[in-house]
């Protein structure tokens, strides 16, 4: 049995806005990961046996080891496609914004989405959920925003209509976005979870080809340069640190997804308990910057003081707008700021 972590009223509000409802958009945020794609599509495939209308609009473009999941080829990029998706937005009945904690997080679709007269819901696990919604299911202490879609769906009475195609979404959701279950995952629940959703008759290890196993050349070829010239360990730190620039992603045919988990390659070195990857995007002038941490160390922290950004313990994403060298420098500053937390 799972623990009733959805207050009841907000259950009870989610049931009535869908079953009020004729069309419904999903929303989730930039760059959209398998957790976002996960809770999206999961939600899309069980709205659908309801005999909805349903829509999903992503800012942008989302990595090419995504695309197999069912429903991906329908999605609407709103880069694309704005005009479209402005009259989706607007004309639905609800508004369901998956996997991010303010409009800051869906980049120009956010405009739309604000002045929507549809009803809002926000689904998320990430911390400090800004005020946009009417319905705020907002649970940091969950792994996944997909874990909280399969939990919604249960509390309203509906687990029958989870189909297998809504439960490998809901499973890849999670698995992304607890490292294939090596982080932000001890609660038991997770794994009655996955219980639940074997009984749907997914395949798990399919699932985890089909993510994992099936980069490019280029990929490969990348992560051998990364850790051969572009990572540098800080043994007094107990940290490490990786740095790709434009240039030497196109060197290696950088597509979006390549350098997916390399910041967590770091902490397979006895002693790292803290990795920073530092990516310049390669299509805005700003650095991406992922943390990852194991045990008690908050690298959340660490991305909110010096990197814009927030996350979870031990998984977390900020934006340095700058140059590589004054974001290395600032993570070198954010090595000596918690040199104490780091080495305990």
């Amino acid at each position: 049995m799972l623990s009733k972590v959805i207050l009841q009223a907000n259950i009870d509000k989610v049931a009535k806005y869908f079953d009020r409802a004729d069309k419904i958009v999903i929303v989730t945020h930039v760059s959209p990961d398998g957790d976002a794609l996960g809770s999206s599509l999961g939600l899309l495939h069980f709205l659908e046996t309801q005999e909805k209308t349903v829509n999903i609009i992503v800012p942008n473009a989302f990595p090419d080891f995504l695309r197999w999941m069912p429903g991906a080829k329908d999605i609407v990029r709103y880069d694309k496609y704005a005009e479209f998706a402005d009259k989706l937005i607007a004309e639905a009945d609800v508004i369901c914004c998956l996997d991010f904690n303010a409009l800051s997080r869906i980049d120009k679709v956010a405009a739309s989405v604000a002045a929507a007269e549809g009803r809002k819901i926000l689904i998320d696990h990430h911390l400090y959920p800004e005020d946009f919604c009417r319905v705020s299911i907002s649970h940091p202490e969950i792994s996944s925003t997909s874990e909280l879609i399969f939990r919604l769906i249960c509390r309203m009475g509906h687990f029958e209509d989870i189909t297998q195609e809504g439960a490998e979404c809901i499973y890849t959701g999670m698995m992304t976005d607890t490292g294939g279950f090596t982080y932000n995952s001890n609660n038991r629940e997770i794994y009655f979870i996955i219980s639940e959703l074997l009984s749907k008759g997914i395949d798990k290890d399919e699932i985890y080809r089909k993510v994992f196993n099936t980069y490019s050349e280029g990929r490969l070829r990348l992560m051998g340069y990364v850790l051969y010239d572009k990572m540098e360990v800080f043994p007094q730190f107990r940290s490490a640190l990786i740095w790709l620039t434009k240039e030497e992603q196109g060197k290696f045919q950088y597509v979006k997804g390549d350098t997916e988990g390399f910041v967590n390659m770091p902490l397979q070195m006895k002693g790292v308990r803290f990795s920073v990857f530092l990516r310049e995007d390669t299509e805005k002038k700003m650095i991406k910057v992922s943390l990852r941490s194991v045990g008690t160390f908050p690298c959340n922290r660490v991305a909110a003081e010096f990197f814009n950004g927030g996350g979870h313990l031990n998984a977390s994403g900020g934006e340095f707008y700058g140059t590589m060298d004054e974001a290395i420098e600032r993570f070198k500053q954010a090595l000596i700021k918690y040199e104490t937390l780091l080495c305990e």
